[in-house]
């Protein structure tokens, strides 16, 4: 009997074989007032993208979704969201592979799941506002490396099947971690939910007292990864004691400036 993928009650499904992305697909609805939350999903992507504009991979055996979402709040309230589809895929993960690879995996700041520090996913959140102060519409990109994993790339790359070797279905994965959002999500939308948010991406954080790189868009600095702030900034202590808060950059870790 084939896997069969099922969401959480109260959110709508959209498959597609071949489709350009599914953020770009999540743009679409959104714009003729879809009002969500709906998980779109697809086979493959012909226009797949990262943060920062770089191309994402994707291959057939792969997961490619997007949570399209109307979450009634700010920009920066939106934004905390990413450390919601982080623990999300931190539980997906976990549940899929066998109990001693899932004790290997492990989250990367800003939102990636690594196992065995290999990268395994990315998010890509994209959202607009219509001049109010709540965003319209907010689209969770998620790539999840099932089967196949990028050779080149600055960061080391893996795959759950490369790590576990067992195969799992795009249906089973996206089944886990539409349930795993689901929970979080209720607990990000309690009065100060995101500190609960925070606590427990700490707790699964790769990194948070140790020596780190971070690149940024004019500048590579190092230090040592203290904390989170409360808006998710991270907090790295320089050489020279000060505490810098970083809201976008790419980290490695150790102080080479790629990981060791």
């Amino acid at each position: 009997m084939p896997d069969i993928l099922a969401v959480p009650a109260g959110y709508g499904l959209n498959r597609h074989g071949e489709i350009d992305s599914t953020n770009e697909e999540a743009k679409r609805l959104a714009a003729s007032g879809t009002s969500g939350p709906i998980w779109i999903v697809a086979d493959t992507q012909t226009a797949g993208r990262g943060r920062r504009g770089r191309a994402w991979t994707s291959p057939v055996g792969n997961l490619m979704c997007t949570l399209l979402l109307r979450p009634g709040c700010g920009p920066a309230e939106a934004g905390e969201l990413s450390f919601v589809a982080g623990l999300a895929l931190h539980d997906a993960a976990s549940f899929l592979l066998p109990d001693e690879v899932a004790a290997r995996v492990s989250l990367k700041w800003p939102n990636d799941l690594l196992i065995d520090g290999k990268k395994a996913s990315g998010i890509l959140l994209e959202s607009e506002s219509t001049g109010g102060s709540e965003v319209s519409w907010l689209a969770i990109g998620i790539g999840l490396n099932l089967v196949h994993f990028p050779e080149t790339t600055p960061y080391p790359a893996t795959s759950l099947q490369a790590e576990s070797g067992i195969a799992c279905s795009v249906e089973s994965a996206l089944t886990a971690l539409a349930a795993a959002f689901d929970r979080w999500y209720a607990t990000w939308q309690q009065p100060g939910g995101f500190n609960a948010i925070r606590e427990a991406w700490l707790k699964r954080a790769r990194g948070v007292g140790q020596e780190i790189t971070v690149r940024l868009s004019d500048e590579t600095l190092v230090g040592t990864f203290e904390d989170l702030s409360e808006d998710g900034a991270l907090q790295l202590r320089l050489p020279s004691g000060v505490v810098q808060q970083i809201a976008a950059g790419d980290v490695f870790f150790g102080g080479s400036g790629a990981d060791r």
